[in-house]
């Protein structure tokens, strides 16, 4: 017997039996296709069943995989993120997994051949939705996800089984899934037993020459030198003069070579940096937080760690926060490391992250790379994971398992005795607490690569340009300035202003409404290059013709300002210069931000504009001038991380300037100059700024000093979805003031402060306290004991443990 957790949200695993022939070939870690109710679904082989034989026990119908998916050391890492993020076990593994690889019964209906009298009488009493699924059907068989879809909300599961029951309709059950597999390629090669080749045909020969000089061919490399070889190796195979096998391969997601570097010599801070931490590889778990300026060398220390951590053997996991750092950070491991590096993030193909996941299980690849969900690599002798930019939201995942790949870092170092090295210039202000407490040890690099000088920072008010116009009420006269100087002296400036699009707020001129989301409680964003309004939130796009929806007026205003306009603006007011944007927008096409990065290397680009993609850890180095629009756009948040998100993002984004051999200069634009996030951010002072936001924190407990977890309440029905939030709230205060434990405290439930996003309203809980343990039995008994409360109708209750949006 053995124990399976099934890929449904079902918190429960499940014993299955296991046939004398399978016996032998069960391990932890491979999949299994295993009856489920009435289907058969993939599950995962968590080991060997400890209770005692059952009665009734199902067995299990295949076993899916040759080898594990994972090596078994990992299992006791899933089982802490399912109960740490209260996530079901099966889910948590089919999220760490590469996507498309399992299988399920797909369940379908087509019409029945029957002549039941009273199946024309029931069809004309049927609801508007029952009717629509017959017409349907009446055209072919359709499976019940499409048949949901086309039915909408009133959709109930039990009048199809009622149908089926009456011989109206016919349920059929098809194995699916399973799209995502190794790739095979046909391998052409001389038959062993064949010599004579001047019985050859002139073409012939030319294919078994080609076979014996370079051995197996695959037929593609072939065909391009031959181009009738397809046709000419059927025959010889036909004839017995060679012969054709399927191998394996990796699709390539690498991209063109790189050449080989050296290690540089490393700066004093660099280098005892490197010995501090090298010295702890192999002896056991220990965090470091390395906080090193910007363009201190902390990618160098990462390479140095690396080599240290082979060199005993160790395997070793680097992460960043956006696929938009990536390219950088893999460029230098693999002009360090070569082939033993492989990539892990959502920007591969499902095949491509298969094979880099195959390469890392058979041991090709001893290094790998990658965006959050990399933390998941199965590595079985893993002995240094970084995590750069460890102050990144971006570590944080949005979904149905909502973890924090920073903080699965540090618990995957601590169970497999591994070394993590959390990097910053910025650090979030957890791991300062963290470190200031002594659970991480704190390494710090105070001085640039090579002495270089740290930026110099101007701050200009705003208010002093509120009555301009145009392009000159966000654009001050200094940096305008500054903005003409670097260009005269052939030098790159960076502009930052962290809101996309064209025009952020459209407003009609006759009647002053604004032109909303139909979906969401959000204004439109105007776009001009699309010449379409678009909701960031939920998609939706309609066409920029459109007319007011209350008064039908055409006289729309489009006001506000994003990087489009910026763009425009720049380009008309340097008429020469060669401006260039990186955003979400001009970055969606795959290989557009590296030509981007390309051409700002190759200094095709003069001036750069852009949102927070800038700022994430690229390197510039012959960026002299950096640009903040506003720097004052996410203190407004109501989120209490506000400050600590500006101060990050104007550390780095000014950390931008200067990297290379001239000294760099910042203007940052402000209508809060004195705010104390504007001013550490400008004195490039991060104890200062921790100083002042921790003592903050502590007088409204807030974390880092407690720990939180959200409850997100929400659904199509706002009236229920108040109503199941208000039940909770009720039900909290009432389970505290029973059990009431010392400094756990209740805040809300409260709407959103984005209340309706996609057609969905919702509510948020906030449950916080001292102590990690009591809070979860908390939430625990909350939501999952015998008189539970949870949703009802289509509303439903997520859970976030330590949230970090609170929108």
């Amino acid at each position: 017997m053995i124990d399976v957790a099934i890929c449904l949200p079902i918190f429960s695993t499940f014993t299955y039996r296991v046939g004398p022939d399978l016996l032998p070939a069960i391990a932890p870690g491979k999949r299994v296709l295993v009856p489920f109710g009435r289907r058969r679904i993939t599950g995962y082989i968590l080991g060997e069943a400890r209770q005692a034989p059952q009665a009734g026990l199902k067995n299990i119908a295949a076993i899916l995989d040759e080898r594990s998916l994972f090596p078994e050391v990992m299992l006791s890492f899933f089982k802490w993120v399912a109960d740490y993020y209260m996530h079901p076990l099966g889910e948590v593994l089919q999220t760490a997994l590469p996507s498309g690889i399992n299988l399920a019964d797909e369940i379908g209906y087509e019409l029945a051949e029957t002549e039941d009298p009273t199946l024309t009488a029931a069809r004309s009493a049927m609801a508007p939705w029952e009717q629509r699924i017959f017409q349907r059907l009446a055209q072919g068989a359709c499976s019940r996800g499409a048949l949901r879809r086309l039915a909408g909300r009133a959709f109930a599961p039990n009048v199809l089984n009622a149908w089926e029951k009456k011989g109206w309709i016919v349920r059929r059950e098809r194995l699916a899934g399973g799209a995502t597999r190794a790739k095979s390629v046909r391998y052409v090669g001389p038959h062993p037993a064949f010599g004579d080749v001047s019985r050859l045909s002139p073409a012939r020969q030319a294919v078994w020459q080609m076979l014996q000089a370079q051995g197996p061919v695959a037929m593609e490399t072939l065909r391009a030198a031959i181009p009738t070889a397809a046709t000419l190796v059927r025959s010889m195979v036909r004839d017995g003069q060679a012969v054709v096998e399927l191998r394996t391969v990796y699709r390539d997601p690498l991209g063109e070579p790189i050449s080989p570097d050296q290690p540089p010599v490393l700066m004093p801070e660099q280098k005892a940096a490197v010995e501090t931490m090298a010295a702890q590889l192999g002896q056991g778990y220990q965090t470091f937080l390395l906080a090193g300026v910007t363009g201190s060398g902390k990618t160098e220390v990462y390479l140095q760690m690396a080599a240290r951590a082979l060199a005993q053997e160790l395997s070793v996991l680097v992460l960043v926060p956006e696929i938009a750092l990536i390219s950088q950070t893999e460029r230098a491991f693999r002009a360090r490391f070569g082939e033993r590096v492989a990539l892990l993030h959502s920007g591969l193909s499902d095949g491509e992250r298969l094979d880099q996941w195959q390469r890392i299980l058979a041991g090709e690849a001893a290094i790998a790379v990658g965006a959050r969900s990399a933390i998941f690599a199965p590595f079985a002798k893993i002995g240094l994971i970084i995590v750069d930019e460890e102050h990144d939201d971006s570590y944080k995942q949005e979904g149905a398992l909502r973890y924090h790949a920073r903080d699965l870092a540090v618990m995957r170092a601590r169970q497999q005795g591994a070394v993590a090295i959390l990097g910053s210039a910025t650090p979030s202000l957890q791991s300062a607490y963290n470190a200031q407490n002594g659970k991480f040890r704190k390494i710090s690099l105070f001085e640039r690569v090579d002495q270089r000088a740290m930026p110099e920072i101007f701050v200009q008010d705003l208010t002093a340009i509120r009555e301009e116009r145009g392009a000159r009420r966000h654009l001050t006269p200094a940096l305008l300035q500054a903005l003409a100087e670097t260009l005269a002296r052939k030098e790159q400036a960076l502009i930052f202003l962290n809101r996309r699009g064209f025009a952020g707020t459209v407003v009609c001129a006759a009647c002053g409404q604004t032109l909303r989301c139909r979906r969401c409680d959000i204004s439109l964003t105007y776009h001009q290059q699309a010449n379409a309004y678009q909701c960031h939130y939920c998609g939706f796009c309609q066409e920029a013709v459109a007319r007011c929806p209350r008064c039908g007026s055409d006289r729309m205003r489009r006001m506000g300002l994003g990087t489009e306009r910026l763009e425009e603006d720049l380009r008309k007011l340097f008429p020469t210069a060669r401006v260039g944007r990186m955003d979400r927008d001009t970055t969606r096409r795959k290989g557009a931000l590296l030509k981007i990065l390309k051409d700002l290397h190759e200094r095709k680009i003069d001036i750069l504009v852009g949102t927070q993609m800038v700022a994430k850890g690229h390197d510039y180095p012959h960026i002299t001038l950096v640009g903040i629009i506003c720097a004052d756009l996410s203190l407004s948040m109501p989120d209490f991380r506000s400050g600590e998100r500006t101060f990050q993002l104007l550390a780095q984004v000014a950390g931008r300037a200067g990297r290379g051999k001239v000294a760099g200069r910042v203007i940052l634009q402000t209508y809060n100059p004195h705010h104390f996030s504007i001013t550490a951010a400008r004195q490039q002072d991060f104890d200062a700024f921790y100083r002042q936001e921790i003592e903050c924190r502590k007088l409204l407990g807030y974390p880092p000093v407690t720990r939180m977890i959200q409850l997100r309440i929400s659904g199509r029905d706002n009236a229920q979805v108040a109503d199941v939030a208000q039940r909770l709230g009720a039900g909290c205060r009432q389970r505290l003031a029973q059990t009431p434990e010392d400094g756990m405290e209740v805040l809300g439930p409260i709407e959103a402060p984005l209340q309706r996003i996609a057609d969905h309203y919702r509510w948020q809980l906030l449950i916080k306290g001292p102590r990690v343990g009591p809070l979860h039995q908390f939430v625990r008994r909350l939501l999952f004991s015998p008189d539970a409360l949870t949703g009802k109708g289509d509303v439903t209750v997520a859970v976030d443990v330590d949230p970090v949006f609170l929108m």
